[in-house]
């Protein structure tokens, strides 16, 4: 089986690990362009990459008393940050097999805007479309921006059970395959009995109607969940196709990954979930050249930067706590798996509010950091991989385009020489079909949202 390889982006001219937006290399400050994105994802296509990534929130770094964070603004940390679902389509126009992923939040909107949103752009893609499902990130500011109280963290994997829920139910259970006609001289485009009102009268939120968009390629988009908190990895194992595993301790990623899979045993669902791990890699032509740009790239890093990003991903303010002190039990209603990182980690001591920001300042959220040149680093994948038990990688980063024409240059052909990638670049397929070859366009038996969906009507037998 290949490696799953995708591109970790957001719609901000910062790359992942500091303030990179200013190194003279990066193209980044173009990122409110459609050309910027359709080149990338030209680059990424051809590379061998099997989907671009964008991660998403209406959150931005504020201090206790909800105060934007002047630091995020000189910095550029999380904010501006436009919406990347306005770019499907335009690369979707540019390629012809890479997926794309949009991660929207169940906090944000209604269930029926995002069904008919990401089912309208399962056409649009020809089936490559896959939504991140979050709960949302900075929750707090995100919250207060919509004139509305922040929602309990385990509430709001509960709600998100009640969207999503009912987003499958309007993409698998709304039509009928056979719903479509199209009839033009009989003059029927959808055949009525095939149409069915679905109903959902959940805890959170409800839903009662008929679906806008007749049925996609995949008819759901290929589901992703990026959360490992408890109730996160609950959510996961019921309702995940991909998860996205931020990197760091590699003993803390394996307990993750098997907990989930265990779970998904436990639902029916073994080897229905596939797993990537956000990491960076800084690739040289060679192991000298490769610690050149890592040293270059730490010049970009700053302790005020990490600090902001780290407020913004838990809502905490780390300099208010003794600096080499190790950090107490702590609970956030936002970001709390940033926060276990540190508190319960799977080896070594627990850190302190200095070595965490250090960390972050130095190699961002996903922590995971490769350098080196093409032959060293693929070696160091698969072990990484056989480790932790996951399927691939998200590439987190730097310089945009700079890590992408590294990572394609001097990665992807050791890895292919390997066996690990294919050796010609992928055919036109869907999303889920491309990550789950076993499964094809559809989600799979065993999966909940297949539950609803109708069958087609029996042909009758001539007479």
């Amino acid at each position: 089986m290949s490696i799953i390889l995708g591109a970790f982006q957001i719609m901000n001219p910062n790359g992942t690990v500091g303030v990179s937006w200013r190194h003279p290399d990066n193209t980044s400050l173009g990122y409110l362009t459609t050309r910027y994105w359709t080149t990338m994802a030209r680059q990424l296509e051809e590379g061998g990459f099997d989907f671009l990534f964008f991660a998403d929130s209406y959150g931005y770094p504020t201090d206790a008393s909800g105060e934007i964070l002047d630091q995020a603004l000189i910095d550029a940390t999380n904010l501006p940050m436009a919406d990347p679902i306005t770019l499907v389509s335009a690369v979707a126009a540019a390629t012809t097999s890479l997926g794309i992923v949009v991660t929207s939040s169940t906090q944000v909107e209604r269930p029926p805007a995002i069904a008919r949103r990401y089912g309208t752009l399962d056409h649009l893609t020809d089936g490559r479309i896959g939504w991140n499902v979050v709960t949302g990130a900075a929750q707090a500011s995100s919250a207060a921006l919509f004139g509305e109280e922040m929602m309990a963290h385990d509430d709001r994997y509960a709600q998100a059970e009640d969207h999503l829920t009912i987003c499958l139910k309007l993409w698998e259970g709304s039509w009928a395959d056979d719903a479509v006609i199209a009839d033009m001289q009989g003059g029927i485009y959808a055949d009525p009995s095939r149409v069915t009102q679905i109903e959902h009268d959940g805890v959170f939120l409800s839903a009662r109607g008929v679906f806008g968009v007749p049925p996609g390629p995949q008819r759901s988009p290929l589901i992703l969940q990026a959360g490992t908190s408890g109730p996160g990895r609950e959510f996961a194992a019921r309702f995940a196709e991909l998860v996205f595993i931020g990197g760091g301790d590699t003993e803390l990623i394996a307990a993750q990954i098997a907990d989930i899979r265990a779970r998904a045993e436990s639902h029916g669902r073994g080897g229905a979930i596939r797993f990537v791990v956000g990491a960076h890699f800084v690739v040289g032509a060679t192991a000298d050249e490769a610690a050149a740009k890592r040293a270059t790239m730490l010049e970009f890093a700053t302790l005020e930067q990490a600090s902001t990003s780290y407020t913004w991903l838990t809502g905490i303010d780390l300099l208010s706590f003794p600096a080499d002190e190790p950090l107490p039990d702590l609970h956030t209603e936002m970001g709390q798996t940033a926060l276990d990182r540190y508190l319960h980690p799977g080896t070594s001591a627990r850190k302190t509010p200095r070595e965490i920001l250090e960390e972050f300042r130095d190699n961002g959220i996903n922590g995971t950091v490769f350098v080196g040149d093409g032959d060293g680093i693929a070696d160091e994948m698969a072990v990484f991989l056989e480790h932790v038990g996951a399927d691939g990688f998200l590439v987190q980063p730097h310089i945009t385009p700079g890590t992408y024409t590294d990572f394609i240059a001097y990665v992807v052909p050791e890895l292919r020489r390997r066996g690990l990638l294919p050796d010609l670049p992928a055919a036109a397929s869907t999303l889920r079909s491309r990550l789950f070859p076993e499964t094809g366009d559809h989600l799979p038996f065993g999966h909940p949202g297949r539950a609803y969906r109708r069958p087609a009507r029996e042909a009758v037998s001539p007479s």
